[in-house]
């Protein structure tokens, strides 16, 4: 079968970086499915990977979105038969969805939404998940939709990825949703549930005070903690919640919010999988997530398809993109294997 793998460690603009395989098709054991893969999603963790690849790892196959049938099914599996179309994040112990059939625990995806293409439904498994979790799982809100009334969160960077769906997620439980952008993407804010857009540019906490808030519930920073929590630690309420989903590069002072008895929150989405703790729930969450984007509470935050083929080349365009931390919602590689550049 047909792949895209990381043999070494390289800058993303040598050709080298991401190359073209040809691999054994692998064969599904116990609840595993084997999934033709039609289109992949590009995530910061595919940049970072890709970074740490060494000649023991190599060739490392990337990729944690897609979509995809199931061709093959293991002895044990339960929820899927030939055929279904499914959507997953997948696990980073395994190989990933850059390649033609890719091996998934049937525990960890959902039946696709059928209202969506494959490019569509591509872009929402990891960020969804990651989203989910922080909000539902780490913040404890409920995950009904209405039930969280006069319940406030701000999202640092909500127009990136996980923040698109962030805000979704809020808003259709019934908080109510600051966000930062810069103003070119207040409309996307606001298309995607944010009630308050907010300039990151300028003052956040006078922003926030002009809009009558003092305290906030909860703080998603999804952007440099370090150079937010200072302003987190003043803004969230008593018992209140800060999350983030990226790492610091120094200590982050949480003695700030120890008067306040506020949580901070770390969210990883692969940790489940990583430590095979729950692993059913993220099936779960996407299953959810699928019937709301058919009913058009959710929209996908794809913005931007390569559709010309899942290979080498346009892999390597994909994470230059997403390398510059520019990109707005979430960008897609689909189409037949080793495709057109």
């Amino acid at each position: 079968m047909k792949a895209i793998g990381a043999k070494t460690a390289l800058d993303i603009t040598d050709e080298q970086s991401l190359v073209d395989l040809s691999l054994d098709k692998p064969t599904p054991t116990g609840r595993q499915v084997l999934v033709a893969v039609k289109a992949v999603s590009v995530n910061p963790v595919d940049t970072k990977l890709r970074t740490t690849v060494t000649a023991e790892t190599a060739p490392k196959i990337l990729g944690y979105d897609a979509v995809g049938t199931v061709a093959e099914i293991g002895p044990d599996v339960e929820k899927f038969k030939v055929g279904d179309r499914l959507y997953y994040a997948g696990s980073t112990q395994v190989a990933g969805s850059d390649e033609e059939f890719q091996l998934v625990d049937e525990r960890l995806a959902s039946t696709a939404p059928k209202s969506l293409s494959d490019a569509e439904a591509a872009a929402m498994p990891l960020t969804t998940l990651t989203a989910y979790e922080l909000l539902f799982e780490k913040m404890h809100f409920v995950p009904k939709g209405n039930q969280n009334q006069n319940k406030t969160l701000l999202i640092i960077n909500g127009s990136g990825g996980v923040g698109s769906v962030l805000s979704q997620l809020a808003h259709w439980a019934g908080l109510t949703v600051l966000a930062t952008s810069s103003p070119a993407n207040f409309e996307w804010l606001k298309r995607h549930g944010v009630d308050h857009p907010l300039d990151y540019h300028d003052d956040l906490l006078e922003q926030i005070h002009y809009l009558g808030y003092q305290q906030l519930d909860a703080i998603a920073i999804l952007y440099a903690p370090e150079a937010y929590f200072e302003v987190a630690s003043d803004l969230v309420k008593p018992f209140g919640h800060i999350g983030s989903i990226v790492g610091s590069t120094v200590d982050l002072p949480l003695y700030l919010i120890k008067n306040k008895a506020a949580s901070f929150d770390w969210e990883y989405m692969f940790a489940k999988s990583d430590a095979n703790y729950r692993v059913h729930t993220q099936g779960k969450i996407l299953q959810l997530a699928s019937r709301l984007l058919d009913q058009d509470v959710l929209e996908s935050t794809l913005t931007t398809n390569i559709d010309t083929g899942i290979n080498a080349a346009n892999l390597r365009k994909a994470h230059q993109l997403v390398e510059a931390e520019h990109t707005l919602g979430k960008l897609v590689v689909s189409g037949p294997f080793n495709g057109t550049v």
